[in-house]
């Protein structure tokens, strides 16, 4: 399974935490990763955007060769106009600033207060609940990945969190759960 993610946000939402999640994870279930980020405004506030392309990792030249064949190679981390597969919107103006990089049948999984479309949530609601506004990123994470909109489980992504540790890692369980709950909730709805 090939997928190209663009993750939206501004500076400080955690556009980069989330690359970074999605990368270990996709490369500890045996995806081979291409990232690119841009973060030059993020200390200002600024739109931030990375992208994220995941795909079959070659253990030999035969494979790859086999695959050259059937499928274009990833040899660069910038996702082209009209073909990221999913796009994770940290807040709704992300829509307007990176949507013209998804495909048509692409999915976007935004963050909004008012949830307007089918894969839309109020992520920030969902993490002040959980203790933590800030969490937001990783409540957006668990959703989408619950929807099955990733390349990844919730289970997958948790194992990743758990390895990490460190002081915040409770708040960011919690978070992927409120998300992955939000989205069996629309299930049973």
């Amino acid at each position: 399974m090939e997928q190209q993610i663009a993750v939206s946000g501004l500076g400080g939402q955690g556009v980069l935490f989330v690359t970074k999640l999605l990368a270990e994870t996709a490369l500890r279930t045996g995806f081979s990763v291409l990232v690119s980020e841009t973060h030059g405004m993020a200390q200002r506030g600024g739109n931030v955007v990375s992208h994220l392309k995941v795909f079959p990792r070659h253990d030999s030249k035969e494979e790859a060769a086999e695959d050259s064949l059937s499928m274009q190679p990833m040899t660069s981390p910038l996702i082209r106009p009209g073909r990221a597969d999913v796009l994770l919107a940290l807040h709704e103006e992300a829509l307007a600033a990176h949507g013209f990089l998804v495909k048509p049948e692409g999915a976007v999984f935004c963050n909004r207060s008012d949830p307007k479309g089918p894969t839309d949530v109020d992520a920030v609601a969902r993490a002040k609940a959980v203790g933590s506004a800030v969490a937001a990123n990783v409540v957006l994470l668990g959703y989408a990945a619950a929807r099955g909109g990733l390349f990844c489980t919730v289970d997958e992504l948790r194992a990743v969190l758990q390895q990490w540790g460190g002081s915040r890692m409770e708040v960011s369980l919690s978070a992927l759960d409120a998300g992955a709950r939000a989205a069996r909730e629309e299930k049973t709805a």
